[in-house]
């Protein structure tokens, strides 16, 4: 393993110069950029279709544009485990088809109308459409796993695939229920979000030969940075301005979801904010005015600065996983984009 990981270290060379946690990205990018051309490519071709609707609303998915965070870790995840061939890319593309068939299925179930500052796809073309092509890329993403013939990659992004649809179902039931704890929510964040970080990101050492506690380690990372973006998301559902955060401002709050920034505000607040809280998350009865004061009941008990504090902590911890790995610029990338995903709500 130490022999693997000197040699690591060696190829990876000096890590692109950063001037903050917004320049994170660009770093990580730059570093996988030639995977990445590749990896796009494989998305491109493999979601044409015979069917011109198919390959249309792909057009519209593609042109929505995207950061691509999920294939660029598996391919940073690929690198730093010292493995130097080209399954990642095409993993890498499955893990972006995996993320992209769930937004889809997400926005018709919460009936958005903005992705990434765009139309989504359901207000273009419908929610029928917009279900049914969501199937089509993940048959494809299942296609690349067969592809690639390897039984371990197959266990670990079929078993996230189906607990990211777990935790969608899980947010269902603790929607609108103020009786939700903080270890549910987690559990439904862990679900729908972290899972798939952390399969995109463990593969990368199943594929370099790597040893359990290699894929621990990277899942471990991939599982903490998810948490920490999510909760980081439902922070800016509630702060951001819109053009920032691509989406509606208050989604969360007007579809009555119980996210932690709500819940620590619920638990703080005396009867009356109590009851405001039941009357718009739990009786879904809103009213003008009723984000706004969401946000200064957030405000007055310090909730959004608390789920940020807790973001952090996820971030140290998925830093810290990374400790088994040589300094390098793909270590240094990963741990970079941990600053990249908090520093959104700065």
């Amino acid at each position: 393993m130490r022999a693997l990981a000197q040699k690591t270290a060696r190829v990876s060379g000096p890590a692109p110069a950063a001037t903050g946690a917004e320049d994170a990205l660009g770093v990580l990018a730059a570093l996988v950029s030639e995977e990445m051309e590749a990896c796009n490519r494989v998305i491109v071709a493999r979601m044409q279709s015979p069917v011109e609707l198919i390959s249309r609303l792909a057009a519209h998915l593609v042109a929505a544009g995207g950061k691509r965070l999920r294939p660029m870790l598996t391919i940073a995840a690929a690198r730093l485990a010292g493995y130097r061939g080209n399954r990642h890319v095409n993993l890498a593309a499955c893990v972006e088809f995996i993320h992209t068939a769930t937004l889809l299925h997400d926005d018709v179930v919460d009936e958005s109308q903005l992705r990434r500052g765009l139309a989504s796809a359901n207000a273009v073309f419908g929610n029928k459409a917009s279900v049914l092509v969501g199937d089509f890329l993940f048959s494809r993403s299942f296609e690349l796993m067969v592809e690639d013939g390897s039984l371990p990659v197959l266990a670990i992004l079929s078993a996230a695939s189906s607990t990211i649809a777990e935790g969608e179902v899980l947010q269902l039931v603790t929607q609108n229920d103020l009786a939700t704890t903080e270890a549910q929510y987690l559990e439904v964040v862990r679900c729908k979000t972290a899972a798939l970080f952390a399969a995109a990101t463990r593969i990368g050492a199943v594929i370099a030969g790597r040893g359990r506690e290699e894929e621990e380690a990277l899942d471990a990372f991939g599982l903490n940075l998810g948490i920490a973006f999510q909760l980081v998301d439902d922070v800016l559902d509630y702060a951001a301005e819109q053009e920032r955060l691509g989406k509606t401002v208050g989604d969360d709050f007007r579809e009555g979801k119980v996210t932690l920034p709500v819940l620590l505000a619920y638990a703080a607040g005396d009867e009356e904010e109590r009851c405001f809280w039941r009357r718009t998350i739990e009786d879904q009865d809103q009213r003008e005015g009723d984000l706004a004061q969401a946000m200064r009941l957030m405000a007055r008990h310090g909730a959004l600065a608390e789920t940020i504090r807790r973001a952090e902590a996820y971030g140290a911890a998925a830093k810290a996983a990374l400790a088994l790995f040589p300094d390098g610029a793909e270590r240094r990338a990963l741990e970079g984009i941990v600053d990249f995903c908090i520093a959104r709500v700065r």
